[in-house]
């Protein structure tokens, strides 16, 4: 098995190593991609992670019904900065139409230019109504639904992201990849975990490097384990991966795609950051989210990123108390003033894990989902209404 265990690769790729990922049209270089997370990836931190370097980056999943019934909430989650580009997104769904539908909105009403389709969320409250990662082992349901996205998109680039499958005994991602390639889709990439695993244990990178080996008409990114740029790097070379989907990686941690952007051109990395300068980018974090989303809701929503930034600083069990209860933009300023702007990066503290995390469980399912793969199934309408990341 090929995994993260491994020690680091040389911090930078040679030159010409590796070439620009073509998505369509899109040319992702460096060939980094910010994976879509439900409550993270929204505007302001896609421009606080643009910040630092160039790449793909991903809105956070929205539900495809939810954007044809027109929900107000799902609406905000879906828009895009002024002057962004390319607006990329991910939608779920478990019924053709309204991926569809929903898929054609997107692309004339909002100009999006890349659309991405979840098959990878392997939480409960998904799987059990058949979607995410679970919805590939129903091929055809799987088949209808790349090929509702991939026709109402026309010319702009659809690409899928999905596990290895629901368990080590039920896999899914050489048919989903297949599925894919048939259907028009201009890329895929693989969580390399099944869901059962949920974001335990080790992603096996073997599997990206299997993959890559029957897929040759699109590109294959990997995505698992890329805790820092290392990472990103001895993927590539032991998969063949075309690129990499950076997802807990760069919670708390938005400098690495400054990382990226210089090892893939062959330049030295930075070096890790005090506390100070980790304390000016949650301001500038926490301000992006409030000038977004007015200051009330701003604040409540930087809450859980200020535990990711401070993991593994030395600054108290009280001041992080207080700071995942903070009320405003003043009371978070005093905070952080009050921290210890000299206290270096903390070792290791790039793979300190953030995020989600918890052991290994059953995946549910609904009921008699395993019997046939090619049956002609019907999920339920509430199905398409559930929200999770992948």
């Amino acid at each position: 098995m090929t995994d993260a265990s491994a020690p680091p690769e040389e911090p930078v790729a040679a030159a010409g190593e590796f070439a620009p990922a073509f998505i369509g049209d899109l040319k992702v270089w460096p060939p980094v991609v910010l994976a879509p997370m439900a409550g993270v990836t929204n505007a302001p931190f896609r421009a606080l992670c643009r910040s630092y370097g160039a790449g793909l980056y991903v809105n956070q999943m929205i539900t495809a019904r939810a954007i044809v019934e027109e929900n107000p909430k799902t609406l905000k989650l879906a828009s895009f900065a002024p002057g962004e580009w390319p607006r990329s997104i991910q939608l779920y769904g478990t019924d053709a139409d309204s991926i569809k539908e929903a898929t054609r909105r997107l692309v004339d009403n909002q100009g999006v230019e890349h659309i991405d389709i979840n098959f990878g969320c392997p939480m409960k409250k998904v799987t059990r109504h058949g979607g995410g990662a679970a919805l590939p082992w129903k091929r055809s349901l799987c088949r209808s639904i790349v090929r509702a996205a991939v026709t109402a998109a026309g010319d702009v680039p659809v690409t899928l992201k999905f596990r290895i499958g629901i368990d080590d005994s039920t896999t899914t991602f050489f048919d989903t990849a297949r599925i894919a390639q048939e259907e028009g889709c201009r890329a895929v990439a693989l969580h390399a975990r099944t869901a059962s695993q949920l974001y335990s244990g080790a992603a096996d990178w073997e599997r990206i490097a299997e993959l890559k080996s029957v897929v040759t008409e699109i590109p294959v990114f990997g995505n698992g384990d890329v805790w820092e740029a290392e990472d990103a790097l001895r993927m590539m070379r032991t998969t063949g991966a075309d690129g990499v989907v950076i997802g807990r990686g760069c919670l708390g941690r938005p400098w690495i795609f400054e990382d990226l952007a210089r090892m893939f051109d062959g330049r030295p990395l930075p070096e890790r950051p005090s506390l100070g300068k980790v304390v000016d980018g949650m301001a500038d974090h926490a301000e992006l989210l409030c000038d977004w989303l007015g200051e009330h809701s701003g604040i409540r929503d930087f809450r859980k990123h200020t535990g990711w930034y401070l993991k593994g600083f030395a600054i108290g069990n009280e001041v992080r108390r207080r700071l995942n209860k903070v009320g405003s933009l003043d009371e978070l300023s005093s905070l952080l003033d009050g921290l210890d702007r000299t206290l270096p990066f903390p070792q290791g503290g790039m793979r300190m894990v953030r995020g989600h995390h918890g052991s290994a469980r059953s995946v549910h399912l609904p009921q008699g989902w395993l019997d046939d793969r090619d049956d002609e199934v019907v999920l339920p309408r509430g199905s398409g209404q559930l929200v999770s990341g992948g």
